[in-house]
């Protein structure tokens, strides 16, 4: 019997909205659709700080202290809670059937692989390809080597009490599988809406942005970057409508408001922090 393995996103999304009943699935697309709408419209997406980064208008010390609270905030915990996420799939048994959660956890694997520094196609042993050193946290963490942060100042670093908060509130979801991919949804948005102006702001003071960690953050249209925060953005949402129901539609969204809210906090705070610090 062939099966076909050339549209692993396709079939997996496919996959999902088969597992449950179409009317519970059209519901919460509905309720996943109104939501989404209310965080692009959040000021998280309107906040001055994302015209001052893709100006360039920070110097150096700035960028330096914006990418060390960026570090805490996320970049250090993402894939924790990615893997978390693939872990916590196993609530969604017995509600739905035994080796439906493998469907989710498909899906989220498409991001986890890239984090991890997997690549597309395979190799010339007709094996997958990839390196440990195109993992994203290693490449955020060689951007701070290129800014001449030293590792004594990384661990040393006190962030801000607003970066903890962030931090801590994606951390507090880890046991709940809706909660986790919610926030891992809204996470994306963020990157989705800040990698850009990150990219601009660091090109700013000198350093190549062509390639690393800021190559591989974007969306997937951008032609000047390898990049598919949109992609995975949109799996986990997906992830989201097979595995919520009615009930807990106010709650999802207030938790997912208030994970703006921080994030908007977060960039305000390095707005008032470092707009002195300016070229």
């Amino acid at each position: 019997m062939h099966i076909d393995i050339d549209q692993p996103r396709e079939i997996a999304v496919e996959k999902l909205k088969k597992s449950i009943p179409k009317e519970l699935w059209d519901t919460n697309e509905q309720f996943i659709a109104q939501l989404k709408n209310k965080i692009k419209n959040h000021p998280l997406a309107n906040n001055p700080m994302i015209e001052l980064l893709t100006n360039g208008r920070f110097n150096h010390q700035a960028v330096k202290n914006i990418h060390l609270e960026y570090r805490h905030a996320i970049v250090q915990i993402f894939t924790d809670a990615l893997l978390m996420a693939q872990y916590q799939a196993r609530q969604l048994e017995p509600r739905l059937p035994a080796g439906i959660k493998m469907i989710a956890r498909f899906l989220l694997t498409l991001n986890v692989l890239d984090e991890f520094g997997f690549q597309p196609g395979t190799s010339t042993i007709n094996y997958y390809q990839g390196n440990p050193a195109y993992a994203h946290y290693p490449l955020f963490e060689k951007v701070l080597n290129e800014l001449n942060i030293s590792i004594a100042e990384r661990e040393n670093y006190n962030p801000s009490q607003i970066a903890v908060e962030v931090r801590q509130y994606l951390e507090k979801s880890y046991d709940t599988y809706i909660a986790v991919v919610a926030l891992l949804a809204v996470a994306e948005q963020q990157v989705i809406l800040y990698s850009p102006p990150l990219r601009q702001a660091t090109k700013s003071v000198g350093l190549n942005v062509e390639h690393g960690y800021y190559y591989v953050h974007g969306v997937s249209s951008d032609n000047t970057a390898l990049a598919a925060d949109d992609d995975h953005e949109d799996d986990l949402w997906f992830t989201l409508i097979q595995a919520c129901t009615p009930e807990i539609y106010p709650s999802l969204e207030a938790m997912c408001i208030h994970y703006c809210d921080l994030w908007n906090r977060f960039w305000l705070y390095q707005y008032e922090a470092n707009n002195h610090l300016t070229r």
